[in-house]
């Protein structure tokens, strides 16, 4: 198996440790953007990371290629068979996907990535954004904040493993947690990303910053 993509992405980090979770071997192969390796789109021909392929197999985004994987390689479980549970475990990984992305994107934008691309970042409008839009989730995330360290069923799922990967990008782009404030929440995640299916990524995600 092969996964194309930068784990700056918080899609390829979630892959990546969805993959270490399930014990599942895998060559990764870093894309950056604007990336014509022809593997590469023979396997996402849009160019949406991550790519993946397995034998004569390939497909992109991140969602598609874990249900493929799931269903391929259903044990441990990540994805609950019980209705309920499982809704509950697709509605966390929308919102992680969706919404909390759709927020911290341009923040990511701005303070990472336009560093990459040498670019002059506009601050005020990552710092307005920050501000304004990211406290509505952080409110949310200290509601559902679980005590059994788990968003479903009291164990590890693709819940977890999806809303925790986008708060690595917050931590990449200096966004303020403010864990006096949302104590439960900033725990939560903590807690998650000391896994190590996601420490080690982590690790070296940071010397991958610019300076």
């Amino acid at each position: 198996m092969i996964l194309y993509g930068s784990p700056l992405s918080p899609f390829v980090r979630k892959t990546m440790a969805y993959l270490a979770e399930k014990g599942l071997a895998y060559e990764h192969t870093p894309i950056g953007l604007g990336s014509k390796d022809p593997a590469f789109l023979a396997a996402s021909p849009f160019s949406k990371i991550p790519g993946f392929s397995d034998g004569d197999f390939s497909i992109s985004d991140s969602t598609a290629i874990i249900t493929y994987l799931e269903a391929k390689h259903p044990e441990p479980p990540l994805i609950p068979a019980e209705p309920k549970s499982r809704a509950r475990v697709i509605w966390y990984e929308e919102f992680a996907d969706t919404i909390l992305v759709g927020k911290l994107a341009p923040i990511f934008f701005q303070r990472v990535v336009t560093r990459f691309l040498g670019q002059e970042p506009d601050h005020a409008m990552a710092d307005r954004i920050e501000r304004e839009d990211l406290p509505p989730l952080m409110n949310y995330m200290e509601k559902i904040a679980p005590a059994s360290g788990f968003l479903v069923d009291d164990r590890l799922t693709l819940a977890d493993i999806s809303v925790a990967s986008v708060f690595v990008n917050m931590e990449h782009a200096k966004v303020d947690l403010m864990s006096g404030t949302y104590p439960k929440a900033t725990a939560y995640v903590a807690s998650i990303l000391a896994r190590p299916s996601f420490s080690t990524t982590i690790a070296a995600e940071k010397a991958m910053l610019p300076a």
